[in-house]
C-alpha cells in the first residue's frame, strides 16, 4: 500500500498541572508525547507521531484511519484538539539517510570517461535521482 505524501491527525493536548501538556491521539491510541509548553508538546507530537506512521509504513501495515476533528469530543477542562501532521518524504529525507548498495550497468566507454574525469558515481547518482524526482 501506498502512503500519502502528507497526512494529518487530530490531537487532544491535555493540560498538566505544572504548565505542560501530554498530547493523545484518538486514532491512534497507543501513540502519545508531552511537553513543557504547546511548541514543546507539538514538536514531540510530530515526532511520536512520525516514528509510529513510518514504522507502518516499512513493516507494510495500514494506515489508521483518520477521525473528522469536528466529531472528536474534548471533555477535560482546557484541553483542546489540534491537527499534527506527518511529511513521509521530508521525514525520510531527515531520518532514513542510510546508504543502501546498487549495482548498475554502464557502457565500458563511459565508465572510462567519468574514471578519467574522477567522478563520483554513488554521488552522480544521487544527484541525478533527485533532480529527476524533484527532491
Amino acid at each position: 500500500m501506498e502512503f500519502p505524501k502528507k497526512v494529518y491527525y487530530p490531537a487532544i493536548y491535555h493540560p498538566e498541572e505544572d504548565g505542560g501538556y501530554w498530547v493523545s491521539f484518538p486514532d491512534i491510541p497507543e501513540v502519545l508525547s508531552g511537553g513543557e509548553d504547546i511548541a514543546t508538546a507539538t514538536e514531540m507530537a510530530e515526532d511520536a507521531l512520525g516514528i509510529y506512521l513510518y514504522d507502518l509504513e516499512e513493516n507494510g501495515e495500514t494506515l489508521p484511519t483518520v477521525s473528522n476533528p469536528g466529531y472528536v469530543s474534548v471533555e477535560e477542562e482546557g484541553a483542546f484538539i489540534a491537527l499534527i501532521d506527518f511529511d513521509y518524504l521530508a521525514y525520510k529525507i531527515k531520518n532514513g539517510n542510510q546508504a543502501v548498495k546498487k549495482t548498475l550497468t554502464i557502457p565500458s566507454w563511459l565508465n572510462s570517461l567519468a574514471e578519467k574525469e574522477n567522478i563520483n558515481f554513488s554521488q552522480t547518482l544521487q544527484e541525478s535521482l533527485k533532480e529527476k524526482l524533484n527532491v
